[in-house]
C-alpha cells in the first residue's frame, strides 16, 4: 500500500458552507465538469466544481453527515511543486499557481476527534503526491490559509499510518508541533485546548483562502 498524506482542518459545523465555498475559490479557473449540486444538512445547499465519487449527480448528505469529493485544487509553485510538476507532467502554470489533483476530500459534520466540531479532510491520490505533501511550503501554506479564512480552530498534516500528526495551525498562528511530544502527548490533549464550538465571538479571519508560492 502507498502513502496516504494529507491535510485535516477542524472547524465548525455551521461555517462548512463557507469553507466549501473557498475550497471553490482554489479550483481550476476553467470548469471541465458540470456543477455538483450538495444538500447540507439543514437543507442549505451549494454548487461545487468539483465530482462526488466521479460523477455529478447530486449528493444529499442531509441526514447521512458526511460525504467524499474529487477535486482538483491550484498551487502556488515553489521548488517541490515544480519538481513534482516536471516529473508528473501537469498542467502549465496559471499566474504563478498549477492544477494538482485528484485531491480527494472527505467531509465530515462530526469529526473523528470532536464529533461536536466539522472536519475537512484533504487526502494525496498518490505516493508521489503524498511525498509532494509533505515537502511544499506552498501547499501547507495553501491549507493553513485556508483554516484561517473559514475561522477553522485546528489544521493537521496527518500520515494516515497511524504515526503522529503534525499540527500546522492552531490558536489562530501557524505553528509546526508533533502530536506525542511534550505539548501534545496524545490527539485527547491537542482538543482540550480547542475552544468551545458553540461560543460565537472567535476572531475574524481573512477573506481570501491560498496560498504564495
Amino acid at each position: 500500500m502507498g502513502l496516504i498524506y494529507g491535510y485535516d482542518i477542524y472547524l465548525r459545523p455551521r461555517d462548512v458552507a463557507r469553507a466549501l465555498a473557498a475550497v471553490a475559490e482554489l479550483a481550476p479557473p476553467s470548469r471541465d465538469v458540470p456543477p455538483l449540486d450538495v444538500t447540507l444538512p439543514g437543507g442549505e445547499r451549494i454548487a461545487l466544481p468539483f465530482t462526488s465519487d466521479f460523477g455529478s449527480d447530486p449528493v444529499d448528505c442531509s441526514a447521512s453527515g458526511e460525504f467524499r469529493l474529487d477535486t482538483s485544487l491550484m498551487f502556488g509553485v515553489d521548488e517541490a511543486v515544480r519538481a513534482y510538476g516536471e516529473s508528473s507532467g501537469l498542467p502549465a502554470e496559471v499566474n504563478g499557481r498549477v492544477r494538482i489533483g485528484y485531491v480527494y476530500l472527505a467531509v465530515r459534520f462530526e469529526s473523528f476527534l470532536h464529533p461536536r466540531y466539522a472536519s475537512l479532510e484533504f487526502w494525496a491520490a498518490t505516493s508521489g503526491m503524498s511525498r509532494l505533501f509533505a515537502r511544499s511550503a506552498s501547499i501547507r501554506e495553501t491549507f493553513t490559509d485556508l483554516t484561517a479564512a473559514v475561522g477553522g480552530v485546528c489544521c493537521l498534516f496527518d500520515t494516515g499510518d497511524g504515526g503522529p500528526e503534525e499540527v500546522c495551525w492552531l490558536d489562530g498562528e501557524a505553528t509546526r508541533v508533533r502530536i506525542g511530544g511534550a505539548r501534545f502527548p496524545d490527539q485527547r490533549a491537542l482538543v482540550a485546548t480547542w475552544p468551545d464550538p458553540d461560543v460565537t465571538d472567535c476572531p475574524s479571519a481573512p477573506s481570501t483562502p491560498g496560498g504564495s508560492g
